[in-house]
C-alpha cells in the first residue's frame, strides 16, 4: 500500500494518495481544486489515478473532485447519507457511486469500509482502510476527515452560520456526541488521517501534528472525555471562530459543480498606470498584495491591502466578492501563484494584474496616493488616556473576550467591511490586532470607506500587554 499525504498550509487543508502498487490504482481522498501535485505524485511512483472520494461536502475549499473525473476519468465514490439535500449533484455527470454506512469499495487490493459520522455535517463519512496484501488482516487507519481532528472534533454549527440552518447546531452537536462513542469503540492501534491540521476555522483547537492514533485522541482529544451528553453539547459550541461568509459559497460549488480550471481565461498583465488602476476601483476590487509596511507609505486610494502571505487566502475569502472581478497589484513572480490560491476557495473572476511599481507614479502631492501610519503605544498613549483616539480591535470575538484594551471598540476583521459605516469620523482611528497583521488589513479597510486618519498598532494587543506589565512592575 502507498500513502502520500499533501498539505495545503495556507488553508490548513490534507489531502491523500493511496495506492496499491500490486495493481498500480490509487484513490484521492479530500483532493483539493489543485490536482497537479497528485498527478505528478501518481505518476512518479508508477501509480494511475483511478478513484476519488470524499468525506463530506466541503466548505472551507473547493475540491478537485470534480477535476480528476473530468480530466483523469476517475470515479467518483461519495457519501448517499443526510438525506436528499446531501447529495453531490454534479456526481451523475460522471462514473460514481454513493455511498451508505458500512459499504466497501476497494482500489486493487485496498478494502475501503464506510462509517458515517455525522456531527460536523449530516452525510459526513470516514473510511477505514484496509491493506489487503499485508499478512496482517483488517484495517490499519481511518480518515476521519471533518469529523475527529488531531486533539479537536469537528465543529457543528457550520450549518446554522454559513448555510443558514436554524436551530441545526444543537442537532449536529448531538449527532457528534453519537458519532464519537461509535468512534472510541475502534481498536486504539488505528491511525488517524485527519482532513485539517491548525488553523483550519473547521474546529477551534486542531493540533499541529499531521496524523495520530484512536487509543491516542482517546486520551488526550478533550472532546472524547465526556461522558454526559449536555455538557459535551455545551462544550462543543462554544468560542467556535467566526465562520467565513466564503464557507456558503464553498458549499454550493462542492454540490452543485464549478468551472473547470482548463481553459480558464488566464488575467491580463497590464502596464503600470495609476489610471487603470483607478479604473479598476470603479469596475470592482483592488487588491494590492505588497506587505503591509510597505502598502502603509504610499498607496493608491480605494485599493484593499491584503499581503500576500499564509492568512492571504483566508482575508480573500472573508473580503473579496464572488459576484465583483478583482485586479491585483502583484509581482509577476507571485501572480501565477496568488491566482492559484484564489482558484482553491473558488474565487475565479481575476480579470487583471498589474505589478506594484505603480505606485512609483504616485509624486508626493497626487491626491491619488494615500499612507497611515504605523505607530507605537508610547506614540498613542496619552490621546487614548485622554480619548482623543478611536480605539478599534479587529481581532476574534473569543480573543476579545480573552482581554482586550479597556478603551476599544471591537468589529471582527471579517466583518469591518459591512460595519465600516458605524465607526464616527470624528476622531483619529487606531486599529490594533495581536500582532499586527490583522490590523493592517482593517487600516486599508477603513481608508477605502473614506476614513483618512488612520492608524496601526505596531505590535498589537501583544505590545500592549507587555506595556501594562512593565508599568504595573515599576509601579510596585
Amino acid at each position: 500500500m502507498l500513502l502520500k499525504y499533501f498539505y495545503d498550509e495556507k488553508l490548513a487543508q490534507a489531502s491523500y494518495l493511496v495506492g496499491c502498487q500490486e495493481t498500480g490504482e490509487a484513490i484521492i481522498v479530500d483532493p483539493s481544486r489543485n490536482i497537479e501535485p497528485y498527478i505528478e505524485t501518481a505518476r512518479e511512483h508508477g501509480v494511475r489515478i483511478v478513484g476519488v472520494t470524499e468525506t463530506h461536502i466541503h466548505a472551507d475549499f473547493l475540491s478537485g473532485s470534480q477535476e480528476l473525473a473530468s480530466r483523469l476519468g476517475a470515479t467518483l465514490y461519495f457519501s448517499d447519507e443526510g438525506g436528499p439535500d446531501w447529495k453531490y449533484e454534479y456526481a451523475t455527470g460522471y462514473d460514481h457511486f454513493y455511498l451508505r454506512n458500512g459499504d466497501v469499495f476497494a482500489i486493487g487490493n485496498i478494502q475501503f469500509e464506510v462509517m458515517h459520522t455525522p456531527g460536523h455535517t449530516p452525510e459526513h463519512i470516514s473510511l477505514l482502510v484496509t491493506d489487503g496484501g499485508a499478512s496482517i488482516k483488517g484495517p490499519i487507519g481511518i480518515f476521519t476527515g471533518d469529523f475527529v481532528f488531531v486533539g479537536d472534533v469537528g465543529r457543528p454549527d457550520l450549518l446554522e452560520k454559513s448555510v443558514g440552518v436554524r436551530g441545526s447546531s444543537e442537532k449536529m452537536a448531538s449527532m457528534m456526541y453519537r458519532s464519537l462513542k461509535q468512534f472510541k469503540k475502534l481498536p486504539d492501534y488505528l491511525q488517524v488521517w485527519p482532513g485539517h491540521g491548525a488553523g483550519s476555522a473547521c474546529g477551534k483547537a486542531l493540533g499541529a501534528v499531521p496524523s495520530s492514533t484512536i487509543g491516542y485522541e482517546k486520551r488526550t482529544n478533550w472532546a472524547l472525555q465526556y461522558e454526559n451528553e449536555d455538557r459535551f453539547i455545551e462544550a462543543l459550541l462554544a468560542g467556535q471562530p467566526e465562520a467565513p461568509p466564503y464557507f456558503s459559497m464553498m458549499k454550493r460549488l462542492n454540490k452543485e459543480g464549478a468551472q473547470q480550471i482548463q481553459g480558464m481565461a488566464v488575467p491580463l498583465r497590464m502596464e503600470a498606470s495609476v489610471d487603470i488602476v483607478q479604473e479598476w476601483v470603479q469596475q470592482g476590487m483592488v487588491v494590492d498584495t505588497r506587505p503591509a509596511s510597505d502598502f502603509a507609505a504610499k498607496h493608491i486610494r480605494s485599493v484593499l491591502n491584503i499581503p500576500y502571505n499564509k492568512s492571504f487566502v483566508t482575508w480573500a475569502g472573508w473580503l473579496l466578492n464572488y459576484d465583483q472581478p478583482s485586479y491585483l497589484l502583484a509581482t509577476n513572480t507571485d501572480v501565477a501563484d496568488i491566482v492559484k490560491d484564489l482558484q482553491s476557495i473558488g474565487l475565479d473572476g481575476i480579470v487583471a494584474t498589474m505589478d506594484p511599481c505603480v505606485m512609483e507614479l504616485l509624486g508626493e502631492s497626487d491626491t491619488r496616493g494615500m499612507k497611515y501610519e504605523e505607530v507605537t503605544w508610547d506614540q498613542v498613549e496619552g490621546a487614548i488616556q485622554t480619548e482623543g483616539i478611536y480605539v478599534l480591535d479587529v481581532r476574534s470575538k473569543a480573543e476579545w473576550e480573552d482581554g482586550h484594551i479597556p478603551q476599544a471598540k471591537h468589529v471582527m476583521l471579517g466583518h469591518l467591511q459591512e460595519q465600516a459605516h458605524t465607526i464616527g469620523h470624528g476622531k483619529p482611528i487606531l486599529v490594533y490586532c495581536k500582532t499586527g497583521g490583522r490590523s493592517a488589513i482593517a487600516a486599508s479597510i477603513l481608508q477605502v470607506h473614506g476614513y483618512k486618519d488612520v492608524q496601526s498598532l505596531v505590535g498589537g494587543y501583544e505590545e500592549w500587554r507587555k506595556q501594562e506589565k512593565l508599568r504595573t512592575t515599576r509601579d510596585v
